[in-house]
């Protein structure tokens, strides 16, 4: 079956999905609230979660495999999750104090206890913030304006990373040198030149890069899993921690998809490097916005007010002397209070996850070998892809590009069809609600998409 036949009959099957969207466009650019909900030619809505499933409005179950881009990984609707949330304001007859509270310094000693790298933490209000703060920390600490990033790496919506991360590959340059591709109309050439693009996995590479530019770069951001799913390796990431520390070059990793997915100590634990800032989210707001900025003490001191508040017009401290960081929502109380729960269940049903998500991904390659597709499934921990590629391993963006778009896509839209929920060519991420009875059904679900197509 093509892939347009299998859209035409998507379509088809989600009439009441169809007229949701068009209603939405009349309000909303696109129809959507973010660019990543989209995919042709219309996203599902969706009406109602209940642990591993997802209902439609045309009132189709789906196992769902995207828990809303990985922060679910409890699942829809945990009880124990409801239930901190229902009862947080009976117990403290408000959900936002507007002031200090106590549970922002317990939720930053837990946090502490799974990453030794961060000594001090300051709470935002998604991963993005938290990336963004990261990236302003640096500046702020080194004197230097320049990021670098890795090709192909995400780390939020702002002008600073929207460069290179699904860039055409006749575009992006050298493989050992990458061009920095714009990724949004709105940036400006000022912008493109004070983001340096790096080669993920390929250490020669990068030290030269850093070397010749260590002058103006203020730090390295990169996913340890590009995409949450790809990892570097051993040998590279150790080998870029050395190499920023010898340039002065602070090193910033993003793990807001990897923590607690990786492992409980996120990637940094996984690889046993200790980078100089963190930023964390998706998972440890139980499905409520929220992220973390940690690091080196020495770092996250400079965001400390001493007295500084550029919106108190009777102090006049030097504003610029600080830097500055705040938000109404910072450290909100219910959201710490469902983040303590979340990782409470985590710390005894981790192990067990781990376990049903290998099963998974070994299903999904069994299955597409028994119709003569070869596949890859790269991930750690509690997430990964499904590449159709000839490759022995995928380590690179480019690596990726090289694989087959077209089969993963049908067998997507065929998997819509069959009840399983993932936006075409999206990672798995995988739930504690994924129960041994899902992962039947999805592997079924498998044997019929790949009859189909």
């Amino acid at each position: 079956m093509t892939l347009e036949n299998l859209q035409k009959e998507y379509a088809k099957r989600n009439p009441n999905s169809l007229a949701a969207y068009q209603r939405a466009c009349a309000a909303i650019p696109g129809g959507i609230t973010a660019n990543v909900k989209f995919f042709d030619p219309f996203p599902l809505f969706m009406k109602e979660g209940n642990g591993a499933w997802l209902t439609d409005l045309d009132d189709h179950k789906y196992a769902d495999y995207v828990l809303s881009y990985g922060p679910l990984i409890l699942g829809h609707g945990r009880k124990e999750i409801m239930d901190s949330i229902r009862q947080f304001p009976d117990s403290h007859g408000t959900v936002l104090y507007g002031t200090p509270h106590e549970l922002e310094a317990e939720f930053a000693e837990k946090i502490k206890e799974y990453f030794p790298s961060i000594e001090l933490l300051r709470y935002t209000n998604s991963g993005t913030e938290a990336t963004l703060l990261c990236i302003r920390t640096a500046f702020a600490y080194t004197g230097k304006y320049k990021i670098a990033k890795f090709e192909g790496h995400y780390h939020g919506g702002y002008n600073e990373v929207l460069f290179s991360i699904n860039p055409d590959i006749n575009k992006a340059g050298d493989a050992r040198r990458p061009a920095a591709v714009p990724e949004s109309s709105g940036l400006s050439e000022k912008m493109r030149e004070d983001t340096v693009i790096l080669p993920f996995n390929d250490l020669e590479a990068c030290a030269e890069i850093l070397t010749e530019r260590q002058n103006e770069i203020a730090a390295v951001i990169m996913e340890p899993l590009f995409g949450g799913t790809v990892p570097a390796t051993m040998d590279f990431m150790t080998g870029i921690r050395k190499v920023t520390e010898k340039l002065g070059i602070l090193l910033i990793m993003d793990e807001v998809k990897t923590g607690f997915r990786v492992t409980l100590g996120g990637a940094q634990e996984y690889y046993h490097v200790s980078p100089d800032l963190t930023a964390l989210g998706k998972v440890i707001g139980a499905g409520f916005p929220v992220g973390i900025v940690g690091g080196r003490k020495d770092i996250l001191s400079l965001a400390s007010p001493h007295g500084s508040d550029i919106l108190d017009s009777s102090n006049k401290a030097d504003a610029a002397a600080v830097l500055y960081h705040s938000g109404t929502y910072n450290g909100h109380p219910v959201i710490l209070k469902a983040g303590f729960v979340t990782i409470e269940i985590l710390e005894k049903e981790f192990d067990s996850l781990i376990r049903r998500t290998e099963r998974l991904k070994e299903g999904i390659k069994k299955i597409y070998a028994g119709h003569g597709i070869r596949v890859l499934t790269p991930g750690l921990g509690t997430m990964f892809n499904v590449v159709v590629s000839d490759l022995d391993c995928i380590e690179t963006y480019r690596d990726l590009q090289k694989s087959d778009f077209e089969t993963r896509k049908k067998a997507d839209y065929a998997l819509l069809l069959e009840g399983v929920y993932n936006k075409p060519c999206n990672r798995y991420n995988m739930c504690t609600a994924h129960t041994e009875e899902v992962i039947d059904f999805t592997l079924e679900a498998y044997e019929k998409a790949l009859k189909r197509i």
